[in-house]
């Protein structure tokens, strides 16, 4: 284990810090919510809201773990502080000789993987950090790199609204213009906030809808229940597997993509083709017969069979039709159940279900 270096700049640092006042403060939703967002974009079990004093790491927010602070020696976002532009990522923190022997990687929690964006306060110094973090090692996707950053600057963005309301408190006679900006900030917040909540339904790899976005738009189809009810399909690359294998993670990687702008093309203007999770894709066909969705879904085959990636390729497909009184999980579990015959079958088809 290394021990954090102090920043050029330690003695204005933690000048800057102690005027946001915000040590030692209660919890706030406002930060929670931020913390919630960014694990959801990047996946992780753990997250948090810290600030470096000098000589703890204390944390305005901690999901996952229970705790106020932890020495500044054992910190990784002490390490984050000290490149205040960039997003500071561990992958497998028992393979870096900066936490390698860290108490918090060798005993529990048991941290391998980390990323920290720095906060900066409005004269540019690192404060702490917004950060996720896991038992497991991993990766960020450059869409989850970007959305940290991101939210990272609303962090610091609620540091200075809080700075901003103790004006109010403290000059009443300029209220009107204070309120004024805080009412800005928020609406900026709020907005910012809503586009990072969306990147919560998208999968990074494909910027197809994810499995949670389908769930939703799947429910809402059945809800309406008017006319001819939704069909579903579930999509799996055969043997898929060997192509990992075989080529790589990253050709394996590229075919789901291409897969992705096929289903997009197809079925972006006529429903939703979502990433349901690893190699298989859902496909939701609103007000669409059986007959003419298993017509789309060997248009489907046909089309993957014919993509020019190098390499041949195949998809199975189950599908099924919403029965009346059916819930969404039931739909799809009669789908999954086709799915898997098609698959028994020799792969490469269509199966629908009963």
């Amino acid at each position: 284990m290394i021990k954090p270096p102090l920043p050029a700049n330690e003695a204005q640092r933690l000048a800057a810090l102690q005027r946001y006042r915000i040590l030692d403060t209660p919890r706030e939703q406002e930060f929670e919510d931020l913390v919630t967002i960014a694990r959801a974009i990047c996946g992780t079990s753990m997250g948090a809201v810290t600030l470096i004093d000098g000589d703890r790491q204390w944390f305005k927010s901690l999901q996952g773990l229970e705790g106020e602070q932890t020495p500044r020696d054992v910190a990784f976002c002490a390490h984050a502080i000290l490149q205040p532009t960039r997003l500071t990522v561990v992958e497998d923190a028992l393979l870096d000789e900066r936490f390698s022997g860290n108490p918090s990687v060798t005993a529990d929690p048991s941290i391998r993987f980390y990323a920290g964006a720095p906060l900066l306060s409005s004269d540019g110094y690192a404060l702490g950090t917004l950060c996720v973090f896991d038992s497991r090692p991993g990766q960020l996707a450059r869409p989850q790199a970007e959305a940290l950053q991101a939210l990272s600057r609303q962090v610091s963005r609620l540091l200075e609204m809080r700075g901003l309301r103790r004006c109010i408190d403290h000059h009443q006679s300029e209220h009107d213009w204070y309120e004024a900006r805080l009412a800005e900030y928020y609406v900026q917040l709020e907005q910012q906030n809503l586009e990072l909540s969306e990147q919560t339904r998208t999968d990074p790899l494909t910027g197809l809808p994810n499995r949670r976005a389908l769930a939703l738009a799947l429910t809402e189809a059945i809800e309406r229940g008017t006319g001819v009810p939704p069909a579903v399909a579930i999509v799996d690359i055969d043997h898929f597997k060997q192509v990992n294998d075989i080529h790589g993670h990253n050709e394996g990687d590229r075919v789901l993509v291409e897969l992705a702008g096929v289903l997009r093309a197809q079925f972006g203007g006529r429903g939703m083709a979502a990433r349901y999770g690893g190699e298989e894709f859902v496909i939701l066909m609103p007000r669409t017969s059986l007959a003419q969705a298993e017509l789309q879904c060997q248009y489907l085959r046909q089309a993957v069979a014919h993509l020019p990636l190098g390499l041949p390729l195949t998809v199975s497909v189950g599908l099924a039709a919403q029965h009346p009184g059916e819930s969404a999980q039931e739909t799809l579990r009669r789908a999954d159940a086709a799915l898997y015959q098609a698959k028994t079958q020799g792969r490469d088809r269509v199966v629908v279900a009963g």
